[in-house]
Protein backbone atom coordinates (compact mmCIF):
# COMPACT_ATOMS: atom_id res chain seq x y z
CA UNK A 1 0.00 0.00 0.00
CA UNK A 2 1.20 3.53 -0.54
CA UNK A 3 0.35 6.52 1.30
CA UNK A 4 0.69 10.22 0.26
CA UNK A 5 0.92 13.08 2.78
CA UNK A 6 1.03 16.83 1.90
CA UNK A 7 2.77 18.79 4.37
CA UNK A 8 3.05 22.84 3.83
CA UNK A 9 5.81 23.08 6.50
CA UNK A 10 3.23 24.93 8.98
CA UNK A 11 3.00 24.25 12.81
CA UNK A 12 0.90 21.14 12.09
CA UNK A 13 3.19 19.53 9.94
CA UNK A 14 4.46 17.06 13.19
CA UNK A 15 1.14 16.27 14.28
CA UNK A 16 0.04 15.60 10.52
CA UNK A 17 3.67 13.23 10.17
CA UNK A 18 2.60 11.33 13.60
CA UNK A 19 -0.86 10.08 12.12
CA UNK A 20 0.62 9.41 8.54
CA UNK A 21 3.13 7.44 10.81
CA UNK A 22 0.72 5.63 12.79
CA UNK A 23 -1.45 4.61 9.02
CA UNK A 24 1.47 3.57 7.21
CA UNK A 25 2.53 1.07 10.31
CA UNK A 26 -0.36 -0.33 10.75
CA UNK A 27 -0.81 -0.78 7.18
CA UNK A 28 2.58 -1.86 6.56
CA UNK A 29 2.47 0.72 3.90
CA UNK A 30 5.10 2.93 2.34
CA UNK A 31 4.92 6.87 2.69
CA UNK A 32 5.57 10.15 0.31
CA UNK A 33 6.01 13.36 2.24
CA UNK A 34 5.35 15.55 -0.74
CA UNK A 35 5.89 19.48 -0.49
CA UNK A 36 3.93 21.40 -3.55
CA UNK A 37 5.92 24.82 -3.93
CA UNK A 38 4.86 28.03 -5.38
CA UNK A 39 5.05 27.53 -9.15
CA UNK A 40 7.51 30.45 -10.64
CA UNK A 41 6.21 33.54 -10.85
CA UNK A 42 5.02 34.59 -14.61
CA UNK A 43 5.72 38.49 -14.20
CA UNK A 44 8.16 40.02 -11.65
CA UNK A 45 7.56 43.62 -10.98
CA UNK A 46 10.60 44.43 -8.71
CA UNK A 47 13.37 46.67 -9.73
CA UNK A 48 15.84 44.48 -9.23
CA UNK A 49 14.89 42.31 -12.03
CA UNK A 50 14.08 38.78 -12.05
CA UNK A 51 17.50 37.48 -11.18
CA UNK A 52 17.54 38.27 -7.41
CA UNK A 53 13.85 36.31 -7.40
CA UNK A 54 15.12 33.53 -9.11
CA UNK A 55 18.38 33.36 -6.44
CA UNK A 56 15.24 33.69 -3.41
CA UNK A 57 13.39 31.20 -5.29
CA UNK A 58 15.86 29.31 -5.53
CA UNK A 59 17.37 29.56 -1.89
CA UNK A 60 13.27 28.47 -0.57
CA UNK A 61 13.50 25.25 -2.89
CA UNK A 62 16.70 24.11 -1.50
CA UNK A 63 15.18 25.10 2.11
CA UNK A 64 12.14 23.25 1.79
CA UNK A 65 13.90 20.07 -0.16
CA UNK A 66 16.35 19.81 2.75
CA UNK A 67 13.20 20.36 5.29
CA UNK A 68 11.21 16.84 3.24
CA UNK A 69 14.62 15.16 3.59
CA UNK A 70 14.90 15.49 7.55
CA UNK A 71 11.20 14.56 7.70
CA UNK A 72 11.86 11.54 5.53
CA UNK A 73 14.94 10.70 7.61
CA UNK A 74 13.08 10.90 11.14
CA UNK A 75 10.11 8.73 9.88
CA UNK A 76 12.84 6.04 8.26
CA UNK A 77 13.98 5.78 11.60
CA UNK A 78 10.87 4.95 13.08
CA UNK A 79 10.81 1.88 10.85
CA UNK A 80 8.62 3.23 8.11
CA UNK A 81 9.57 3.10 4.49
CA UNK A 82 9.30 6.65 2.98
CA UNK A 83 10.45 9.08 0.40
CA UNK A 84 10.01 12.80 -0.27
CA UNK A 85 9.68 14.78 -2.85
CA UNK A 86 9.35 18.48 -3.91
CA UNK A 87 7.29 19.25 -6.75
CA UNK A 88 5.96 22.29 -7.87
CA UNK A 89 2.56 23.85 -9.10
CA UNK A 90 -0.45 24.54 -8.26
CA UNK A 91 -0.91 22.65 -4.98
CA UNK A 92 -4.29 20.93 -5.58
CA UNK A 93 -3.05 19.70 -9.02
CA UNK A 94 0.84 19.14 -8.16
CA UNK A 95 -0.28 16.44 -5.61
CA UNK A 96 -2.81 15.10 -7.90
CA UNK A 97 -0.42 14.73 -10.74
CA UNK A 98 1.95 12.75 -7.84
CA UNK A 99 -1.07 10.43 -6.61
CA UNK A 100 -1.48 9.55 -9.78
CA UNK A 101 2.48 8.84 -11.26
CA UNK A 102 3.00 6.95 -7.85
CA UNK A 103 -0.14 4.81 -7.70
CA UNK A 104 -1.28 6.33 -4.28
CA UNK A 105 -4.11 4.33 -2.28
CA UNK A 106 -4.21 6.69 0.55
CA UNK A 107 -3.94 10.39 0.73
CA UNK A 108 -3.03 12.40 4.23
CA UNK A 109 -3.33 16.15 4.75
CA UNK A 110 -4.07 18.52 7.45
CA UNK A 111 -6.87 21.08 7.58
CA UNK A 112 -6.60 24.23 9.11
CA UNK A 113 -10.04 25.11 9.95
CA UNK A 114 -9.92 28.66 8.83
CA UNK A 115 -13.52 29.00 8.77
CA UNK A 116 -16.51 29.16 5.69
CA UNK A 117 -15.43 32.73 4.52
CA UNK A 118 -11.74 31.59 3.97
CA UNK A 119 -12.83 28.28 2.23
CA UNK A 120 -15.10 30.65 0.50
CA UNK A 121 -12.36 33.12 -0.71
CA UNK A 122 -9.12 31.03 -0.83
CA UNK A 123 -10.34 27.64 -1.60
CA UNK A 124 -8.62 24.56 0.32
CA UNK A 125 -6.18 22.10 -0.32
CA UNK A 126 -8.26 19.28 1.26
CA UNK A 127 -11.28 19.93 -0.66
CA UNK A 128 -9.32 19.70 -3.68
CA UNK A 129 -8.04 16.48 -3.20
CA UNK A 130 -11.33 15.32 -1.95
CA UNK A 131 -13.08 16.95 -4.90
CA UNK A 132 -10.80 15.86 -7.62
CA UNK A 133 -9.05 12.68 -6.21
CA UNK A 134 -9.42 9.47 -7.28
CA UNK A 135 -7.93 7.52 -3.95
CA UNK A 136 -9.83 8.06 -0.15
CA UNK A 137 -7.96 11.43 1.49
CA UNK A 138 -8.03 11.52 5.28
CA UNK A 139 -7.90 14.93 6.69
CA UNK A 140 -6.08 15.38 9.99
CA UNK A 141 -7.71 18.45 12.23
CA UNK A 142 -5.82 20.95 13.05
CA UNK A 143 -7.13 23.67 15.07
CA UNK A 144 -4.86 26.06 16.54
CA UNK A 145 -4.67 26.42 20.38
CA UNK A 146 -5.09 29.47 22.30
CA UNK A 147 -2.08 30.73 24.17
Amino acid sequence: MKLLVAVDFSDPTDLILKVATRLATSLDASLWIVHAAEPEPDFVGYDAGPEVVRGQVAKELRDEHRQLQEYADRLREAGVETKAMLVQGPTVEALLEMVEKQGTDLIIVGSHGRGMMAEILLGSVSQGLIRAGRCPVTVVPVVKQDD
